[in-house]
């Protein structure tokens, strides 16, 4: 092990005592490795091509004098802050907050930190807010995590030559869009009802105007109605288990219910919930699907049918598909889904004859 002695540095005012703690420069990172200021910028970057036993003496001198690069100089001189911009309106939901904890994973991988502005309201001025803000924060690019239909009125647009990538939206015509495939995914659930001899389902759906609940409700409606089966009336809820609760108690409350399609596993939950003090027992009476497949679905009583969406690979495309415009490689709008699957469990099964 090599034993560096530290250089001396000056000592100036303004801090109790008098004295104040000298900035610690590359130069006195490189007096005390023994190499030039170039290598330590070098290593500082994460530059290939320094000998590994330069980069641990290196690293070790930073250590030893508390030295931080100056990522504003850095960022002045190649034009990056290696910061992604996050913008989502509310962190509540599963989704959203799964889907945003996946894009700081993958990002830090890469070398970014994320600069989260959560927006109260879905509106053109809170937008156009958040991104002049997200300018006055120095960030390369943002992720737009909208779940409704913003993006479709004619009137919002996003600010020209910004970086972006939108998440649940079907704005891919204009943007990149990342989105899991909400269709099939609520297709797979319907299709599993039927073919266990449930003569309809009933359906759950999220609130009016989100992009998830509608695309959901839609292949919902479009499965009953290519088989032939009647399209009962349309649940709504706001993703809560509370509003599944709500709902659970109407629908208990129906003899002629067997099956429920639920647009997340929350709303299930409550649904669940509902269907036991009603006495309606599941899966002997009604079977329930769910859709998420939340981390606690396998421990629902019973243990929840529900459709997976893997937000992690979600992640992992947003940043890769806004790196890809920060280094300008050729990009364009369109949409990549990520597919879903359908986890069965305990919750469903054939309908009692």
């Amino acid at each position: 092990m090599i034993k560096i002695e530290p250089p001396r540095l000056r000592a100036s005012s303004d801090v109790p005592g008098g004295r104040r703690k000298q900035r610690v420069s590359m130069a006195d990172v490189a007096r005390l490795a023994g190499v030039s200021s170039q290598t330590v910028s070098r290593v500082a970057n994460g530059s290939p091509g320094v000998v590994e036993t330069t980069r641990e003496q290196v690293l070790a001198a930073m250590s030893e004098l508390g030295y931080r690069p100056n990522s504003a100089a850095r960022s002045l001189r190649y034009g990056r802050f290696n910061t992604i911009g996050v913008i989502l309106f509310g962190l509540s939901s599963i989704g959203n907050s799964r889907t945003v904890e996946a894009i700081a994973t993958h990002a830090a991988a890469e070398g970014y930190a994320i600069t989260l502005i959560p927006v109260g309201a879905p509106t053109q001025d809170n937008v156009l807010g958040a991104f002049t803000r997200m300018g006055e924060l120095a960030v390369d690019g943002v992720i737009l995590i909208i779940e409704v239909h913003l993006l479709d009125a004619a009137a919002v647009t996003l600010p020209p030559g910004a970086h972006v990538v939108v998440v649940d939206s079907d704005a891919g015509d204009r943007y990149p869009v990342v989105d899991t495939d909400q269709a099939d995914g609520a297709r797979q659930a319907v299709r599993h009802l039927l073919d266990l001899g449930h003569r309809t389902v009933w359906h759950l759906a999220g609130p009016a105007g989100s992009f998830s609940a509608e695309r959901r409700a839609s292949a919902w409606r479009q499965v009953l109605e290519e088989a032939g089966r009647p399209v009962p009336a349309l649940e709504r809820g706001d993703w809560s288990a509370d509003s599944g609760y709500r709902a659970g108690l109407r629908l208990a409350g129906d003899p002629s219910c067997t099956a429920i399609f639920a647009a997340n596993d929350q709303m299930a939950l409550g649904v669940l919930r509902a269907l036991h003090e009603r006495g309606r027992r599941v899966p002997a009476e009604v079977s329930v699907v769910g859709f998420d497949d939340v981390a606690d679905a396998g421990s629902y009583l019973p243990p929840l049918t529900t459709v997976h969406q893997d937000f992690a690979e979600v992640g992992r495309r947003c940043v890769d598909a806004l790196l890809r415009q920060i280094h300008d490689e050729p990009t364009g709008p369109g949409t990549d889904l990520v597919a879903t699957r359908l986890v069965i469990r305990a919750s469903t099964a054939a309908p009692e004859v």
